[in-house]
């Protein structure tokens, strides 16, 4: 795996070797940065922007990011080996300023009193496949009131998955690539 743009363009990034983390493919991963930088529908810059990294894992997506001038990521991971891993990577390609890791589950966090003290234009939602529970964390992250005006969710789930998204957001596209379906939600 390795960074495709930007100032870290070409880094290879460490992955956890369990198999209990999936790695965002590079060509899903060129595809939703394409449309990032390319789709009027979506029309959202990554550059100088906050980003929220669910199930970051290794943090292909969210170092992609700061590779392309993203303001800050939001990192959040609970298994503790991707976790090393994730920090290993921020490590060689970002300094600490543009990143904060949260080694919490997801659900529990946004369902707690917790708080964030930031406010989100991107929010990159890459859980297990087998993760049903997708519609509450949405629910949950409105409710929170941590994304900014037109904010943009990517919701990366498997192309058989036969979960509706919640009426609570619009569904501005939704690509397949090769076993992925990607939702970009607003």
């Amino acid at each position: 795996m390795r960074i495709i743009s930007g100032k870290f363009k070409g880094k290879k990034l460490l992955l956890p070797k369990n198999k209990k983390t999936r790695p965002l493919k590079d060509l899903v991963k060129v595809s939703i940065f394409n449309l990032l930088d390319h789709s009027k529908i979506i029309g959202k810059k990554l550059e100088n922007s906050s980003i929220l990294d669910l199930f970051s894992g290794s943090g292909s997506f969210g170092i992609e990011c700061i590779s392309r001038g993203s303001k800050n990521v939001y990192f959040f991971e609970n298994y503790t080996e991707a976790v090393e891993i994730l920090k290993k990577n921020l490590s060689s390609f970002a300094n600490k300023e543009n990143f904060k890791i949260f080694k919490h589950d997801c659900f529990e966090f946004f369902n707690s009193k917790k708080k964030i003290d930031k406010r989100f234009d991107i929010v990159f939602l890459d859980p297990p496949y087998k993760e049903e529970r997708i519609n509450q964390l949405i629910e949950q992250i409105l409710e929170k009131n941590i994304l900014n005006n037109n904010s943009l969710m990517i919701i990366h789930r498997h192309k058989k998955d036969k979960i509706e998204i919640t009426k609570k957001v619009k569904i501005l596209d939704t690509r397949n690539y090769g076993n992925s379906k990607v939702y970009f939600v607003s």
